[in-house]
């Protein structure tokens, strides 16, 4: 991670989300400050990280590191915002819920959400610095492991294997069961499932 110029502040907090992409669930983001003195080994992109791998840096993290906290938008939000205002309003919380103010934020992407310090957007974070990729992995292992919790609670869906992308056997799902009140109705696949479901349900006949 030589490549990137760090900016010059005391205290940096590197931001991520994950589940931009899938139709189900909230997006989550992770705000971590890493601690000079305690450094963390093998911080990566949480998508190149085995799941092994992936679980012992979580854990490392939340122990050594200065700083970190969560964010989220939930799928609500997600429907009335749409998803890029949504991750903004997440990122906007995780550096809001640090325990401690950081100088400087680096959020990776190519966009930044409205902040009281100073930040910069860096299009391949996770790859190049390691607060982001911190904090990628944060967000990637919390928001894991509630799709496994919806899995447990909807278990026809899968969402454990797929984690709500929308993969194939995800897309006949929703088409065999329809929406579940977690899915993000503002998401086509999704609104399409329900419209196709109210088509079905006006053609069956009535019975009195």
């Amino acid at each position: 991670m030589a490549d990137f110029i760090y900016p010059n502040a005391q205290r940096i907090a590197g931001v991520d989300e994950v589940g931009r992409g899938p139709l189900v669930g909230a997006v989550v983001t992770a705000a971590v400050i890493l601690d000079p003195a305690n450094p963390i080994k093998g911080l990566a992109d949480s998508k190149k990280l085995s799941e092994k791998r992936r679980l012992a840096l979580y854990d490392e993290i939340k122990e050594k590191a200065l700083a970190w906290s969560l964010g989220r938008a939930e799928p609500e939000e997600i429907d009335q915002l749409n998803i890029l205002h949504a991750t903004m309003l997440a990122m906007q919380r995780a550096v809001a819920g640090l325990p401690v103010t950081p100088d400087f934020v680096l959020i990776d992407g190519n966009r930044c959400p409205t902040l009281p310090m100073p930040s910069q957007a860096v299009v391949k974070g996770d790859s190049l610095v390691q607060e982001i990729s911190a904090a990628s992995i944060i967000a990637k292992v919390t928001r894991d492991r509630e799709m496994a919790e919806l899995d447990l609670l909807f278990p026809q869906y899968g969402f454990a294997q797929h984690k709500g992308y929308p993969t194939a056997l995800h897309m006949e799902k929703l088409t065999q069961f329809g929406a579940t009140p977690h899915h993000r109705r503002s998401f086509a696949p999704v609104r399409n499932a329900l419209i196709d479901a109210d088509v079905l349900a006006a053609r069956q006949p009535t019975t009195l």
